[in-house]
């Protein structure tokens, strides 16, 4: 984690923190730590979560009043869940100084283009300081009280700039992730939002379906009693918030449903090889899986090894 307090110097005086929750109080306590900043705010409709947010040192003052926010900022940070940022970039931009007085933006939703879409809707153009983000990081718990100030040590955060973006403004959030620990990479929009639709959104997608399916069949109490650890595994993600879900699936639609159709298409050869019994097709299959499955495992595990 980078260290800024010993320079004496802040890269940002003020953050702003929309959505004082698991990713926005983990980010607020993680840039502390490192002297990025000297002075944090919290912003949202619910008091109790921001007075505890100031109960738990992890901002030092709040209001619920938007405008207030965003005069303050010097970085503001969209930590809303997904359709929910795209509609604060909506009220968010239009709110904005003219000229170079505001804040730099950025945001921590799991979907790009819905929010650079929005943007451009607010305002005809992409902002030059608006710098979208995701950090690849999260936890089973959720809240303020959950925030971890070593939540994104060596998690990769996605940056996607795109053309008429301030250099300056993606520099100062580029050293900001980098600045609690992770590994900050740049993408595309659209690779963005299709290779996380491949990764995260259609695992998620899959998982709650199967669970939803099992559990309507005739033996679903027969099937969970007797589930064993590759279905625990398999479907510990359909524990997940569904709101939040719920909204992922739809800010990425075209992404995630060529995910889905890529997958119902090879679902669809598999029943077949299974319906004709052509177990050379089922072995060829599954062997290509698990040797795609370990390479996979291989990169993991160089990853690792060459942060520890």
């Amino acid at each position: 984690m980078a260290n800024y307090t010993s320079a004496g110097k802040y890269p940002a005086d003020t953050v702003v923190i929309l959505g004082l929750g698991l990713i926005g109080g983990s980010l607020a306590r993680a840039l502390r730590d490192s002297g990025f900043s000297k002075r944090f705010v919290g912003w949202g409709h619910r008091e109790p979560s921001l007075r505890r947010g100031v109960e738990l040192g992890v901002i030092d003052d709040f209001t619920l009043d938007l405008d207030a926010a965003i005069e303050q900022a010097d970085i503001l940070v969209v930590c809303t869940p997904t359709l929910i940022a795209a509609d604060m970039l909506r009220q968010i931009l239009p709110r904005l100084p003219r000229g170079d007085r505001g804040p730099v933006i950025t945001d921590v939703a799991s979907v790009k283009g819905n929010l650079r879409d929005a943007a451009i809707g607010a305002l005809g153009a992409m902002p030059p300081q608006l710098v979208l983000a995701h950090p690849i990081a999260g936890s089973e718990r959720s809240g303020v009280d959950a925030s971890n100030a070593e939540l994104f040590i060596n998690h990769r955060v996605i940056l996607t700039p795109v053309e008429g973006n301030d250099p300056a403004a993606v520099e100062l959030i580029r050293a900001m992730w980098a600045s609690t620990g992770a590994e900050v990479v740049d993408m595309a929009v659209a690779e963005h939002d299709a290779v996380l639709a491949a990764t995260s959104h259609l695992p998620h997608v899959l998982a709650y379906t199967l669970v939803d399916a099992l559990a309507q069949a005739p033996a679903s109490q027969d099937i969970f009693r007797f589930a064993a650890g590759g279905f625990r595994d398999f479907t510990r993600i359909a524990s997940s918030d569904p709101a939040m879900w719920r909204d992922i699936a739809i800010a990425n639609k075209p992404a995630l449903l060529e995910s889905i159709d890529l997958f119902s298409e090879h679902l669809a050869q598999l029943r077949q090889a299974v319906q004709v019994e052509d177990g050379e097709q089922l072995f060829s299959t599954f062997t290509r899986a698990k040797r795609a499955r370990d390479e996979f495992a291989a990169i993991l595990a160089g990853r690792n090894q060459s942060k520890s």
